[in-house]
């Protein structure tokens, strides 16, 4: 059971500018209780008080908790299919530092680099990181290991990247990226959120109030393998008709006839956002609604009261809506029509991913702390 000590560092955590009166709402503290651990929170150099804004309600001023000026900080790690970005992150969630860059998919030279920015940033600011979070495109095991089909990465040691790391949080990108809408997105307030992230295939995760759901394994979440696609078009995981082969840019090149490009993600995106021929209006048109009706079935399944979209997913939302909204409706039981789940894109875009591993490193972090 966390302590009130956590409580209130998690409270702080989650409401950036918490005033120390809000706090005590919050948590059900005496101002003399919420005093004294305060006091106590800010001699550890974990929060510091600062004198609120105004709020223009008679009384004696109160403070604001902000992050100590010597406080803990996170590192939080992104990689995708052809980026890579790590931020510096301090309690609340703000960016204080970052750096990024790209790879060519070889895991030997991208593990050099990003664990010598690690080290980088752990130099910089002494003995104040004291978690990494990671964000990366395919299945991690509990004891951090990776596969990524599509990148051909087999049992990568993540821990290898800062060996003796206090908290150590690795997890799928769209998992994270979930994790980010439920607590500082688009889906903030859900009881049940379903996440759906299309980049080279697809991924996602279901948020119950606050809370991942990662599976037995903590490899929950792989939607873009359930056999929604083609049966006879392969998947790089080995299986037939999986549901991301037929919702990013291999379906987009597959349905026009064209070779794969090394770069499908950006392809994708240029499709979707130029497409002026009927060919390509077409082939989007194709992937949004195999998009939509994929969703359906997992909102029928679920029953989720909101559905993110992020990646290209938010691009087809943007961009064919006619073809994935039709395509959604229909696929939904009939009771759910008058009123479905709303599909909004992801409020953190591109950022999803890093700020959710920022947030499960958090998670991770804070009941060590007191």
């Amino acid at each position: 059971m966390a302590t009130r000590s956590t409580e209130l560092l998690q409270a702080a955590h989650a409401h950036p500018g918490l005033t120390r009166s809000e706090a005590a709402r919050l948590l059900g503290l005496g101002t003399g209780a919420t005093t004294e651990i305060v006091g106590r929170l800010t001699g550890a150099a974990l929060l510091a008080e600062v004198p609120a804004s105004p709020s223009g309600v008679r009384g004696r001023p109160t403070t604001a908790l902000v992050p100590h000026p010597a406080g803990p900080l996170v590192l939080a790690a992104a990689i995708t299919h052809e980026t890579w970005r790590v931020d510096v992150v301090e309690l609340g969630g703000a960016v204080v530092a970052s750096t990024e860059g790209e790879h060519r998919a070889e895991w030997a030279t991208l593990a050099t680099v990003l664990a010598a920015t690690i080290a980088t940033f752990r130099d910089r600011y002494a003995d104040r990181p004291q978690a990494l979070g990671l964000a990366v495109p395919g299945t991690v095991t509990p004891d951090a290991r990776l596969d990524a089909a599509t990148l051909l990465w087999r049992d990568v040691d993540l821990h290898a990247l800062w060996p003796d790391a206090p908290v150590l949080v690795a997890r799928n990108d769209a998992t994270l990226a979930a994790a980010a809408e439920s607590r500082r997105g688009a889906a903030v307030g859900a009881h049940l959120h379903l996440h759906l992230h299309v980049e080279a295939g697809l991924g996602g995760a279901v948020v119950q109030d606050g809370t991942v759901l990662a599976g037995a394994t903590g490899a929950a979440g792989e939607f873009g393998h359930m056999p929604f696609g083609d049966p006879g078009v392969g998947c790089p995981c080995g299986a037939q008709g999986c549901w991301g082969t037929a919702v990013d840019g291999t379906a987009l090149a597959r349905l026009l006839g064209r070779a794969v490009p090394r770069d499908h993600v950006a392809y994708a995106r240029r499709v979707i956002r130029t497409a002026t021929d009927p060919r390509e209006r077409d082939a989007v048109a194709s992937v949004a609604a195999a998009l939509g009706r994929g969703t359906a079935g997992l909102v029928n399944g679920l029953d989720a009261d909101v559905v993110t979209l992020g990646g290209l997913g938010a691009d087809l939302l943007a961009h064919a809506p006619e073809a994935l909204g039709a395509a959604y409706r229909s696929g939904l039981m009939a009771f759910r029509r008058d009123a479905p789940p709303p599909l909004v894109a992801a409020a953190l875009g591109e950022d999803g991913p890093v700020a959710g591993a920022a947030e499960e490193a958090w998670t991770a972090l804070l009941p060590t702390l007191t």
